[in-house]
């Protein structure tokens, strides 16, 4: 089933998500934000998609209405919005409840979190995005599970506390990574060097984790006790200090974990 989609935010997950919600076969009615030309420059990737800053939606055609704003502004616009009979107002928070929606006009309320990190910039294939879906009822469920449908996306109905735990572990996995590449980008390009010499190893310790399973997976001096190595390390790290002891604080955990 196709429905008729309002998007209030703009930011990143506004996006990528309008769009792959219209190449599905949705139409987009309104995109909401703050600043109207952002959502004039967002509603002007779409077909027909009206850019709006107010959030008096009582004369909207759409029936979905989705809030992917950030985390600290959900509870505020959940409240201000002004939503017609028989709306649902849907969230796409990894971190909060289902219950911050209560204050609502909405009559329905869930969440759609989709469980990827989304960079403007970067294309994202939604049938390799799963979706983490809690609603206030069968209703709102079978919606949820029809845009999902829709964007041949994987999803997985997720309570809110469970949810909460697998953002922490997204956080883990993903936005710590990611630091952790930076820090070593730092370090080589320090030296004068490229980081495409890490590249093959960045791909090929991903591949194995997610082959062989983390622990399995787990090589360096930590793992081996290789306590001369940890500390010549730590030795040449000694003048940042705050990276001395994030390494030095990863390596007694990997020993510990082994």
């Amino acid at each position: 089933m196709k429905y008729k989609i309002a998007m209030i935010g703009t930011g990143n997950v506004a996006y990528h998500l309008s769009a792959a919600l219209e190449n599905a076969g949705h139409i987009l009615t309104e995109v909401y934000g703050r600043n109207l030309g952002a959502a004039e420059q967002l509603a002007s990737r779409l077909y027909g998609t009206e850019a709006c800053d107010s959030l008096d939606f009582t004369e909207s055609d759409a029936s979905l209405y989705i809030l992917a704003v950030s985390d600290t502004a959900v509870a505020s616009i959940a409240e201000a919005v002004l939503l017609p009979e028989g709306s649902t107002l849907l969230h796409t928070s990894g971190t909060l409840p289902l219950d911050i929606l209560g204050y609502s006009s909405a009559d329905h309320t869930g969440i759609l979190y989709p469980l990827q990190s989304l960079s403007k910039g970067r294309e994202i294939d939604f049938e390799e995005v799963p979706f983490l879906l809690e609603g206030d009822g069968t209703k709102t469920l079978k919606m949820l599970k029809d845009v999902c449908k829709s964007l041949s996306s994987p999803y997985y109905e997720v309570a809110s506390a469970k949810r909460r735990s697998i953002h922490v572990a997204a956080v883990f996995a993903s936005n710590f990574t990611n630091h952790m590449l930076l820090l070593a980008e730092s370090l080589i390009k320090n030296q004068g060097l490229s980081f495409d010499m890490l590249k093959p190893l960045v791909v090929e310790q991903i591949n194995k984790s997610l082959q062989m399973g983390a622990k399995a997976a787990q090589t360096g001096p930590a793992v081996r006790g290789d306590f001369d190595t940890l500390e010549n390390h730590l030795q040449y790290l000694s003048p940042n200090e705050k990276v001395a002891e994030i390494y030095q604080l990863i390596s007694q955990n990997i020993i510990d974990s082994h």
